[in-house]
């Protein structure tokens, strides 16, 4: 049963699996709901497992398959090619900003990532479900 307080399933896709688990302990303590990956054929499974997944964090650099390729992946995936992405690197040149543009990244986040700056991308994207008021 879904919960109700839920604000969003996301896709972290990092290599650094402490970097990764300490992101998605601080995205659900503020309700996301977050599943993980350390490569991109994971990632790819992790899609397909959990179709609501409504938005992807994933690092530019990784051993087997970059951000890029996962990216490129699912621009050329019908159903996925809208999907929201936010990439994070220590180390992007300006060919990969280049690169992120042309497939539509949503954000580019320099490693460490400042979590402020990415909470208030994420409460612009997903805003907190707040308690309606009932009029009498």
């Amino acid at each position: 049963m879904p919960n109700s307080s839920l604000r969003q399933q996301l896709l972290l896709v990092d290599d650094e699996e402490e970097a990764l688990q300490e992101l998605a302990e601080l995205l659900e303590n503020e309700g996301f709901l977050c599943h993980t990956a350390t490569s991109v054929k994971v990632a790819l499974q992790q899609l397909t497992q959990h179709p609501d997944i409504g938005l992807v964090i994933t690092d530019l650099r990784m051993p087997e398959e970059n951000g890029i390729a996962l990216i490129k992946r699912l621009r050329d995936h019908t159903a996925r090619q809208h999907l929201p992405v936010i990439v994070m690197s220590g180390h992007a040149d300006m060919e990969d900003v280049s690169d992120l543009l042309r497939l539509h990244v949503l954000d580019l986040f320099r490693k460490p990532i400042y979590h402020a700056r990415l909470l208030e991308t994420l409460e612009n994207l997903f805003p907190t479900p707040r308690m309606q008021m009932v009029r009498q």
